[in-house]
């Protein structure tokens, strides 16, 4: 079956006080948004990436293109001004009959093999959503008070969120809703169930400068084997 990941980076960077958006900020000395690709291009020879990058940024994402050698297997379109917007215009480009895999570019520590179990288990199941347990105490905050929340019951939310393209298509011909957190809520929305699978700790969002810090010390450890 057809493979396609819509991978969106459209991030302005504000909260780590860069000018430079994430996804481009270099990690060892390859821009984030360069291990991204790079996992998904190695998951499966017949993946073909839908990059969607703000306008003003598509030439830098020409030149991560040609650095990884993936010209053909890689389509770049302009995102919108929401993530729903952004996914949607991305699932423009991909065709019925395929897997679809949605997934944060600055998520860029993503493993082959959690790419692979998606892929598996969206062919049994019609999606697959990564998630971890929560490891810290959980309280909930509700009308200026709060109460703690049994975090065995919790699940952190991971992507590559990923779905059959008969079930994430027409649910993204949907009208937009400040619910939809992600697109797995577009989903649900739509009617269609959504399964879990395992996700991976490591598999963290560089949103702060710590975190470029934490994926540095990541890949040092994956050489080492």
């Amino acid at each position: 079956m057809k493979k396609y990941a819509v991978i969106v980076a459209g991030g302005s960077g504000t909260r780590m006080g860069n000018v430079i958006p994430k996804q481009f900020l270099l990690l060892k000395g390859k821009p984030v948004l360069w291990y991204t690709m790079d996992s998904f291009l190695r998951a499966y020879d017949d993946m073909h990436i839908i990059l969607v990058l703000p306008k003003d940024h598509l030439k830098k994402g020409e030149k991560i293109i040609n650095q990884l050698n993936a010209e053909g297997k890689v389509s770049m379109v302009e995102g919108g001004n929401t993530r729903f917007d952004s996914v949607k215009e991305g699932l423009k480009k991909v065709e019925n009959e395929a897997v679809v895999f949605v997934h944060d570019g600055v998520r860029c520590l993503i493993s082959v093999p959690l790419i692979r179990r998606c892929y598996n288990q969206t062919i049994e199941k019609g999606s697959a959503v990564p998630a971890v347990a929560a490891t810290d105490s959980i309280r909930i905050v509700k009308n200026g008070s709060h109460y703690i929340s049994d975090r065995q019951q919790v699940r952190i939310i991971q992507t590559p969120q990923t779905f059959l393209s008969n079930i994430i298509l027409p649910a993204f011909e949907q009208a937009y809703s400040d619910d939809f957190t992600d697109e797995a809520t577009v989903v649900e929305a739509f009617g269609s169930p959504v399964y879990l699978t395992d996700g991976e700790y490591d598999n963290i969002k560089i949103t702060r400068p710590i975190d470029l810090l934490i994926a540095e010390r990541i890949i040092e450890d994956r050489s080492a084997f």
